[in-house]
């Protein structure tokens, strides 16, 4: 291997790492807004051809263009500024720019649902009769025992999800209420709504399950037959309950209750979601990576592999993701770390100052055991994005892998005081619940001696309820797109589309709040095999995006342990299988 700076860059940056970790970080914070311009290149297309003139205007700014006739564009743009790509016919792109946003070559899909848009806009129908109607359409109306209840016009604020977002997954009705809207607690006592009753006086929601009135939560109900479900909790809506429903209500409409209209209900999720769809092996993805790969992999001996791993490492010298494929070769085949790691280090400056390089090489330490080259590889991303959420929870669990409780904690509250003083924003839809659950599971594990402060103990929650199995995804590059799809024991599915053209939503408050990060919870009440398989649609540039999924097996409890994979994924548009896991029991691998 070539000598490089790298290595000397490493060590110099370990010596002040630790001392200057969190000192730097509003520093950091005030120097993201002197962030320098760049230009911002790419190509737009509809999938397949390039498409001309499409409108690229920086949204807030006079800085527009458009694309020639090859689709190539290029613009000048500052980390955190939104990139709008319209063209007439398709639906609008806004991208946020982040810290490593140079290239981006986004996929344009025609605007189907336009004319939906303006028709339901347009409708001034009120009644009952239009309200149910309008039902299938509209996924903010909700079936209560006293009629038909449109959230865009009620009086008070109304909080509603649809069946294409009530996972499978979450098979428990309270779970998935808290996991799902903000402010809603389950406990063994019911499901408390923050706001729905006072503090002194705390009262549980009812439900409202297609008319009929409940006051102990339905988990014998089938999370894949509920349709829509609505919070209600101030009194302009909940004051028809009577006093039982002073703590809030939760409207649960299923699919047998509901309005019926085949040409909208009768969809092949419903009576026929079963996963019979070809899923790529392990070897079948070898057969599609790089030639230099396969020779690895059909290497007879360390000393062949490593003639091999030379022979090409002049054509991909400047390529990190070489040396990443390297890395996990030799210490996965070889079980050779110690060469592994020399690979790394001797090509280090092709990772430095790039949050997201550094991040794919800090999973990678993970899943081999290196917590302490993985913790300190996290802190230099913590440097490089100390406003992103992300960074935090990244730090808390390097330090929960070198078994420092304490230092783990430090980091929870330390991002609870910059929320509380709103240096950072609190998303509390995506992010939040995610990282105070694993704050609850530290101090269920390590006892509330970890958190010493009077101020920092108040901002606990109560104990998660949740005991089972926990599937937590990160991935590397907040660009990435995506559809993880989780096949139960009964080989039915449910897929979560991580893309511009399902999610965007999503993946803008990912980037505003600074996190790359999804967690599943599956309960005790499916035993049996789980699979979990992938397909990989590109992050807008030729690179390739690591996702790291990390499976907690009897979560919860002091039997709790941790398996923790990383998978590269570059082949793009094919269902590719992950994992395969008996909850509450084993993880296998592909």
């Amino acid at each position: 291997m070539k000598k490089k700076c790298g290595k000397n860059i490493i060590n110099a940056r370990k010596l002040t790492m630790k001392k200057k970790i969190f000192t730097v970080a509003l520093s950091c914070m005030v120097a993201l807004g002197m962030a320098q311009e760049r230009t911002l290149k790419g190509k737009v297309s509809d999938g397949k051809n390039p498409m001309e003139n499409v409108a690229i205007k920086v949204l807030d700014k006079e800085v527009s263009t458009y694309t020639n006739d090859l689709g190539m564009y290029q613009i000048q743009v500052t980390p955190g500024d939104k990139v709008q790509y319209t063209y007439t016919g398709m639906r609008n792109i806004t991208i946020q720019i982040e810290d490593v946003t140079r290239i981006l070559n986004p996929i344009m899909i025609p605007d189907i649902e336009e004319l939906d848009e303006v028709t339901l806009a347009a409708s001034k129908r009120r009644s009952q009769k239009d309200l149910e109607e309008d039902y299938v359409l509209n996924k903010n109306i909700i079936r209560t025992a006293w009629g038909y209840l449109d959230a865009d016009r009620a009086p008070g604020n109304v909080r509603t999800v649809g069946e294409e977002d009530i996972t499978a997954v979450n098979l428990n009705v309270g779970t998935f209420l808290w996991n799902r809207f903000p402010g809603v607690q389950f406990t063994s006592q019911g499901v408390f709504i923050r706001g729905g009753s006072s503090i002194s006086r705390r009262q549980a929601a009812i439900f409202d399950v297609d008319g009929q009135i409940f006051t102990d939560v339905p988990n014998w109900l089938d999370i894949n037959n509920i349709k829509r479900i609505g919070v209600l909790n101030n009194l302009a809506t909940t004051t028809i309950y009577g006093s039982l429903g002073s703590g809030g209500v939760i409207v649960i409409n299923t699919y047998g209750g509901s309005p019926s209209n085949t040409k909208i209900t009768d969809r092949a999720r419903l009576r026929n979601n079963y996963a019979n769809q070809k899923v790529l092996t392990s070897r079948e993805i070898l057969e599609n990576s790089p030639e230099y790969l396969q020779e690895l992999e059909v290497s007879n001996s360390f000393k062949e592999a490593k003639i091999v791993f030379e022979g090409y490492e002049n054509t991909y010298i400047n390529s990190p993701y070489f040396y990443l494929d390297a890395y996990e070769y030799f210490s996965r085949k070889w079980n050779d770390l110690e060469f592994a790691t020399q690979i790394i280090n001797e090509n280090y400056g092709l990772f430095v100052d790039n949050p997201v390089l550094l991040k794919a090489l800090a999973y990678i330490y993970q899943t081999n055991g290196q917590f302490e080259k993985a913790s300190d590889t996290f802190k230099e991303v913590f440097i490089l994005r100390p406003n992103y959420a992300q960074s935090y929870l990244d730090i808390a669990t390097g330090y929960r892998d070198l078994d420092q409780p304490k230092q783990a904690a430090s980091i929870y509250a330390r991002y609870g005081y910059l929320l509380d003083e709103r240096f950072m924003e609190t998303d509390s839809i995506g992010f939040g619940p995610l990282i105070d659950r694993d704050f609850n599971n530290l101090l269920t594990l390590e006892g509330r001696s970890v958190v010493q402060n009077v101020k920092e103990r108040r901002r606990m929650s109560l104990k998660d309820e949740f005991e089972g199995t926990r599937l937590v995804f990160e991935w590397n590059d907040g660009e990435a797109e995506f559809e993880l799809q989780f096949v139960n024991p009964e080989n039915q599915y449910y897929t979560w589309k991580h893309t511009m053209a399902d999610n965007e939503e999503t993946i803008q408050r990912e980037k505003e709040y600074g996190y790359n990060t999804k967690e599943y919870l599956i309960d005790n009440s499916m035993p049996g095999l789980w699979k979990v398989n992938v397909k990989y649609l590109g992050n807008k540039s030729l690179t390739p995006t690591y996702i790291k999924a990390t499976v907690y097996h009897n979560f919860g409890t002091k039997s709790q342990r941790r398996d923790v994979q990383v998978f590269k994924l570059s082949l793009k548009d094919v269902n590719q299988e992950l994992f395969r896991i008996t909850a509450g029991g084993n993880l296998s691998a592909n």
